[in-house]
């Protein structure tokens, strides 16, 4: 493919966004001659998204500043599936009160990246539960199984790889590749969706829908992937030793957010700056470029940028003050992630490293005690050398214990009573 005329794909192949895509030429040039609708579609897994969504969710993001719409398609009918790609065994099934639930945390995430509303450009939210759940098997297996043959299924990496390893791999999911396909082609009927994008692992799940749309309707539809990301250190994006970097501040609060990509490795920060955040790349090269101490101005721009999408400029800019006011003036500042405990509690006696696990700081005492080890536990900022011993009223600091895990993580505990 030449260099794109489109503004969108020119954003995406200089920021790093592609990995594959059907008809290049042909969806640039479709993306030149006016508004495209385009979707991601997202199952209700959990009531909150993660860093690992990040991609996608900055690809519908472009999408719109380029001047088109994008589709969220919640995945409320897929949800009762599951979908198997690249995965070693089933997802638990989901009951419809759980899925509803998830469906509207997710809500929340989508308000923070784009404009919704009426207009040609401004983004929709849709449940493909709204024509999954009325199907009659027999019609839809008439209708639609024909087009899908077993040879063709099999064929693919994320179907494979799963048989290879001898894992199994039940008829429930092995519908879920052509439910996919049907949901592209609904949304091509109800919202003019031509472009499906999402991870490389669904590309054979959006080639299925490319070709059913062709037999059926005759359409020409087009898919699009993102790669699939992994920290320099070779972590899954989006998962950390704690869990799940969540996008929702009630499973993860904004300052602990922007701590994550405070974090981040220093081969990581100018890939990140490009991929999930919008600082220009002229900004971006030139932060590349720092080394040595200075690449921490590069870090703390990522940090603030990504928490500005994912939170807004005020919890960002409070995240970016309090952690300048712990870590360069020293201060036991409010906004770090506390923990509440009871003079009781405190004085019938907890340990250091009970104190830790109670903290999220560690997964368990022996965790703990492994922290302590490896001189990485404080307490008030002194090095703990025992993580048994028993904290007493008289380590507070103006009410107050201050824990750090490593050199960056911390939590307030806070004593009342």
């Amino acid at each position: 493919m030449t260099a794109p005329r489109s503004e969108f794909l020119k954003t995406l192949t200089e920021r790093g966004f592609i990995h594959q895509c059907t008809d290049p030429t042909a969806l640039d040039d479709r993306l030149s001659t006016g508004p495209v609708a385009a979707y991601i579609g997202f199952d209700a897994t959990a009531d909150s998204l993660h860093t690992g969504h990040l991609l996608p969710i900055m690809t519908l993001r472009w999408l719109q500043k380029s001047g088109h719409k994008p589709v969220v398609l919640i995945g409320g009918g897929t949800t009762q599936i599951g979908d198997p790609s690249f995965r070693d065994t089933s997802r638990p099934l989901l009951d419809d009160e759980q899925i509803a639930r998830n469906v509207a945390g997710l809500k929340q995430v989508f308000s923070r990246y784009l404009t919704f509303g009426d207009g040609p450009t401004d983004a929709v939210m849709v449940d493909n539960a709204d024509w999954l759940d009325p199907l009659r098997y027999l019609p839809f297996l008439r209708d639609f199984g024909t087009h899908f043959t077993i040879n063709r299924m099999l064929s693919f990496d994320s179907v494979r790889q799963r048989l290879e390893r001898e894992q199994p791999l039940t008829l429930l999911e092995f519908n879920y590749m052509v439910l996919q396909a049907f949901d592209f082609l609904e949304l091509s009927r109800r919202h003019g969706c031509v472009l499906q994008m999402g991870g490389s692992d669904q590309w054979g799940n959006i080639v299925n829908g490319i070709e059913l749309a062709r037999r059926i309707d005759q359409r020409q539809l087009f898919g699009l992937t993102t790669p699939l990301l992994t920290t320099s250190a070779g972590t899954k994006m989006g998962k950390t030793a704690g869990g799940a970097v969540w996008l929702n501040a009630e499973r993860l609060s904004p300052y602990e957010f922007w701590q994550f990509w405070r974090n981040a490795e220093d081969d990581d920060v100018a890939r990140f700056l490009r991929l999930f955040t919008e600082v220009p790349l002229d900004e971006v090269h030139r932060l590349g470029q720092l080394q040595g101490a200075e690449i921490n101005e590069a870090k703390r721009i990522l940090a603030t940028e990504a928490t500005r999408l994912a939170h807004g400029d005020e919890a960002a800019q409070a995240a970016a003050d309090t952690a300048r006011r712990a870590f360069e003036e020293g201060e036991n500042a409010s906004g770090l992630p506390s923990l509440g405990l009871s003079r009781k509690e405190l004085e019938s006696g907890v340990t250091l490293a009970h104190l830790f696990v109670l903290a999220g700081l560690a997964s368990s005492k022996s965790d703990a005690r492994r922290l302590v080890a490896n001189s990485g536990a404080r307490l008030n900022g002194n090095v703990v050398q025992d993580g048994d011993v028993q904290v007493t009223p008289a380590d507070l600091v103006d009410g107050a214990l201050k824990l750090t895990a490593g050199r960056k993580r911390h939590v307030l505990v806070h004593v009342n009573g």
